[in-house]
């Protein structure tokens, strides 16, 4: 049987406009490992890695799904404040992560997310200088679907019937 998982929604928020260019799977994991180490020390960060993923990300919204062990979610959780920056390139881009909420399914995040984007829509749109820029954002908002391949995991099941 898989194990129990909780599935974080997180923002990437940055005044760094550049920021943006650098949100990618690898950033994204090793700032939050380097976090975890820092706030609870290896052991902290051995309970985190086991199952830690990043499942999905959105550069234009800054949106990333990350995945853990149930057990492992405080953990998780309480360290995500600790991240400052991502690298990219040898580059540092000063941002912080901006917990959205915490699920047992990829589909509840998926949920809360279609209705968090609804909000966001508007206010994205409002700070558009361009119509490319606009089209762009809109068509990354209206296929935000937390999709992956169909595996044997047990990902989008409820483990135990919490969320």
């Amino acid at each position: 049987a898989a194990l129990p998982r909780r599935y974080v929604l997180c923002e990437v928020v940055s005044e760094e406009p550049r920021c943006r260019q650098c949100i990618e799977d690898r950033a994204v994991g090793l700032a939050v490992r380097d976090a975890v180490g820092r706030v609870h020390g290896d052991y902290g960060l051995g309970c985190v890695s086991v199952s830690f993923t990043v499942k999905y990300l959105n550069a234009y919204t800054g949106v990333v799904l990350l995945r853990c062990r149930k057990d492992a979610c405080g953990l998780l959780c309480s360290a995500l404040p600790f991240v400052r920056q991502l690298e990219s390139r040898n580059q540092r881009y000063p941002c912080v992560l901006n917990t959205l909420h915490v699920g047992g399914t990829i589909r509840t995040c998926q949920k809360f997310l279609i209705q968090y984007n609804r909000r966001q829509m508007l206010l994205l749109l409002q700070n558009c200088t361009n119509e490319e820029d606009r089209q762009c954002i809109q068509k990354s908002l209206l296929s935000c679907s937390l999709t992956e391949e169909q595996s044997q995991s047990g990902d989008e099941e409820d483990d135990d019937g919490t969320e």
